[in-house]
């Protein structure tokens, strides 16, 4: 069967990774999406580079890997709106279509006619999504916003890194992927609302606002005790032990989310006294006792290598894993099981290693039936096919510009 929302058509105005990570959610859900680009250079992040994707025969091409991460299944066309023909193109679009997703700072594409406003005229069943940094209210609407600042500003870069060490932004734009996701969340939840409706609305994604409700019980633990919570690496403000632990060749993340799983890891562990210790003999405790805690196993872990203390926990039941690198996690067996790496057929002739979607469906499985395209790959056959364009029309907007 088609995929959950094979029967819904995206225009993606969007660039670099909030935008289009939702636009992609949608595409990997079987929706048609239109990937709408400045003509000769798309979208910004195909320059975020090296390293590059590479043809059939090995050499780069024009577009980042960084790009590809965030564009599967999505057609490209190349329209100026900056023209008036190309913002009749990007009207005719919305009227063809069910969703606009777009991540321009606040105002700019009501100046071209293409605001909400304006296309809700065309389309009142169009579910029009904007994602900025800020969003489309308060007194920093109009300033723009990256993942990087809103890590700081948003708080997330206070809890992340060692105690003494400077505050650290996390590995990859957590930010910008997260509002992409609640945006994914938000648009489908309008497409349900249209259902019973039969209006769309318009959708305000703030970078910010997504990026602070991430923090989720560190919010909740200032709010219930005035403090603000700070740096403490690897460890967990609320549970022990939940952390990283040295072993005798590398390291072991050990999760005893609760008493029980403690008392499981003591004793495979064989040091069932630290199980009956009233100092840590629950959670509560482990966490006012976590500096001592800490030593001792400390001292434990050290007496077996990694692969001895997976393999331990694991008869044991107690959550662990190692610490891997990319490399090393594509080499998971559970990895490889549920087929997480795939591979799509790219335009320019090789085969695109890509990660496949999180989503499974029972009755609607996904379908990757597109690569991330080539910049403007899809404009003729999106002209002709959806918009009814003739070569004679085609080729006067070249002439002029507009695409």
């Amino acid at each position: 069967m088609a995929g959950p929302l094979s029967h819904i058509r995206v225009v993606d105005l969007s660039r670099v990774l909030a935008g289009p990570w939702a636009g992609q959610n949608l595409a990997d859900l079987g929706a048609e999406v239109i990937k709408v680009e400045r003509p000769g250079a798309g979208d910004d992040s195909r320059a975020f580079g090296p390293p590059w994707v590479k043809d059939a025969q090995g050499r780069d091409t024009q577009d980042s890997a960084y790009f590809t991460s965030a564009n599967r299944g999505k057609k490209s066309i190349t329209v100026n709106i900056a023209a008036a023909a190309g913002q009749a193109i990007v009207r005719e679009l919305a009227a063809a279509s069910d969703v606009l997703i777009e991540n321009y700072k606040y105002g700019d594409l009501a100046r071209y006619g293409l605001g909400y406003e304006d296309l809700r005229k065309l389309n009142p069943k169009l579910v029009y999504c904007s994602l900025t940094g800020f969003g489309h209210t308060g007194p920093y609407r109009e300033r723009p916003g990256y993942d990087f600042m809103i890590q700081g500003m948003g708080g997330l870069m206070s809890v992340t890194g060692e105690p003494a060490g400077a505050p650290q932004r996390a590995g990859v734009p957590v930010a910008d992927i997260i509002t992409g996701m609640y945006a994914s969340i938000a648009i489908c939840a309008a497409l349900a609302h249209r259902e019973k409706s039969g209006t769309g609305q318009h959708l305000d994604l703030a970078l910010l606002d997504s990026q602070i409700a991430l923090l989720a019980y560190q919010n909740t633990n200032y709010f219930a005790t005035g403090k603000p919570p700070g740096r403490i690496g690897n460890l967990h403000p609320n549970i022990v032990p939940y952390q990283p632990f040295r072993t005798a060749d590398g390291n072991v993340i050990v999760a005893c989310g609760n008493d029980n799983l403690y008392r499981k890891f003591c004793a495979a562990a064989g040091r069932n006294e630290l199980a009956d210790d009233p100092r840590f003999a629950t959670n509560g405790k482990r966490v006012e006792n976590r500096a001592e805690l800490t030593r001792l196993l400390s001292e434990v872990f050290r007496q077996r290598s990694t692969r001895e203390w997976v393999a331990l926990l694991d008869g044991a039941g107690v959550p662990n894993g190692p610490i891997n690198d990319v490399a090393q996690v594509f080499e998971e067996p559970q990895v490889k099981a549920r087929g997480i790496r795939i591979e799509l057929d790219h335009a320019g002739g090789a085969k695109l290693p890509m990660v496949a979607s999180p989503m499974r469906f029972s009755d609607t499985p996904l379908e990757y039936r597109l690569a991330p395209p080539l910049l403007g790959e899809h404009t003729e056959e999106v002209l002709r096919g959806l918009l009814r364009k003739s070569d004679k029309e085609i080729a006067r907007l070249r002439a002029d510009g507009a695409i």
